[in-house]
């Protein structure tokens, strides 16, 4: 009978990086808030204008994303992350004294850029800490980040901008981002190997069980610095990247716009609906937890990815098409929530199952980093689709976007999928994986 192995790396790993995520979250998503809350009426701003300040965050986010993941694999991400929780608090303060949309273009492009390495960064943490047969779950707790910081975003931003404005808003959530500094420098660590806060019994299990699965990765002359060409040589991860774009087009076309589309629906006051934006997210974890406990469980990837992909599709319409019953439209919207972030746990399991590590750290970058340009093409195509035919036909067209995503997803390689009690064999030529 084997022995339980400590799971000290569950909060003292798993916990500062989702909080840390949260907060860029939150950076990330009170532009939503702000919007209807009275930015667009004092800086002047219209939808096709409001769309473009959504999404220009995601055309700076693009620059840090493979630097972020090869800083994480060769050097210290900590140091990465915390330099980062500087530059995001800096921002969002600043962007509480905005005069006029133009400086709110800037600040925005300027927080993508210093948001641009955390999630191949993260990432690439986790998989530094979790076996594999723990990455799934490890990923799900991590991708978390989305619907925490969207209930905590939504009731904090709608009550602050009744009870202050929405400059109060950027300038509140900015101070929080010193605070979850000191905490990420006081307890985060890159490797097993640093931690010295890590039992025994624990950092032997990790190194042996992590050395096992490096080695199976590695040919007898490994790389050490993969370039970046090997990653866009990958048929495999290319086809994530599409997946990917299409997908966050749907998903922060939804983020980003679901304070207005609750604001047209309901015609509630903002604090009213910041509390009807809460709820989506609380059915956000049920649905990562729900999509990457069947994900390990079957191994099957590329299912759970297609099925959330869809459902979400799905869902989108239904709330147009009950659009004249208000409570079943919400319904349809909370439907939503709960396929918003599914699939990002199986998904992120997947680039390490076609790429050898040193190809996975920097492919993370690309994926994440070309793919959310999607997160610029959502919000800024519900701006220009409503502007032009209304909301209904815009959230028609991310729907559309979502079912292409799920296209792609049969598209990928079979290998994508596991079998937990399956060898693992390498091939050494393209630095690619694969199962018996």
């Amino acid at each position: 009978m084997h022995e339980k192995i400590p799971g000290t790396r569950w909060y003292r790993v798993i916990a500062p990086i989702l909080i840390t995520c949260i907060i860029s979250f939150m950076d990330r998503v009170n532009i939503s808030f702000a919007l209807p809350g009275g930015m667009d009426q004092d800086l002047a701003i219209t939808s096709q204008m409001a769309g473009m300040v959504s999404g220009i965050f995601f055309i700076g986010y693009l620059f840090l994303q493979v630097p972020g993941g090869r800083i994480a694999v060769n050097g210290s991400g900590k140091r990465f992350i915390a330099w980062s929780l500087v530059a995001w608090m800096v921002v969002s303060i600043a962007t509480g004294f905005v005069t006029n949309h133009y400086q709110l273009l800037a600040l925005r492009f300027v927080l993508g850029i210093s948001e641009g390495g955390m999630l191949p960064v993260v990432l690439t943490m986790v998989s530094n800490w979790f076996p594999e047969k723990e990455l799934g779950r490890a990923n799900a707790f991590v991708m978390m980040f989305a619907p925490l910081g969207g209930m905590f975003t939504a009731p904090i931003s709608g009550y602050i901008i009744n009870a202050l404005d929405w400059r109060w808003l950027f300038i509140i959530e900015g101070l929080l981002s010193a605070v979850v500094l000191l905490v990420w420098w006081l307890v985060i660590a890159d490797r097993p190997e640093e931690a010295r806060w890590l039992p025994a019994r624990e950092k032997a299990y990790l190194l042996q069980e992590l050395a096992r699965e490096r080695a199976a990765h590695r040919s007898a002359a490994p790389i050490t610095k993969a370039p970046l060409k090997a990653v866009f040589a990958n048929s495999g991860l290319m086809k994530l990247v599409a997946l990917n774009f299409f997908y966050q087009t749907g998903d922060y076309g939804y983020t980003l716009w679901l304070p207005s589309i609750l604001k047209n629906l309901t015609g509630s006051n903002m604090a009213g609906v910041g509390l009807l934006a809460a709820i989506p997210f609380v059915a956000t974890i049920l649905g990562i937890y729900a999509i990457s406990w069947l994900s390990d469980r079957t191994g099957k990837r590329r299912l759970w990815v297609m099925v959330s992909l869809f459902c979400f599709a799905a869902a989108l319409l239904a709330s147009v098409v009950l659009h004249s019953n208000i409570v079943a439209s919400y319904i349809a919207l909370v439907v939503c929530g709960f396929f918003l972030k599914a699939a990002t746990s199986p998904f992120w399991s997947i680039p390490g199952r076609i790429a050898a590590p040193e190809v996975a750290g920097s492919a993370r970058g690309v994926i994440n980093g070309l793919g959310n340009l999607g997160g610029f093409c959502g919000p800024y195509l519900v701006g220009i689709m409503t502007m032009l035919y209304g909301q209904s036909v815009a959230i028609c067209w991310l729907a559309g976007s979502l079912v292409i995503a799920g296209i792609i997803t049969l598209l990928l390689p079979r290998n994508c999928d596991i079998n937990p009690s399956a060898p693992r064999e390498v091939d050494t030529d393209k630095g690619l994986v694969s199962v018996k």
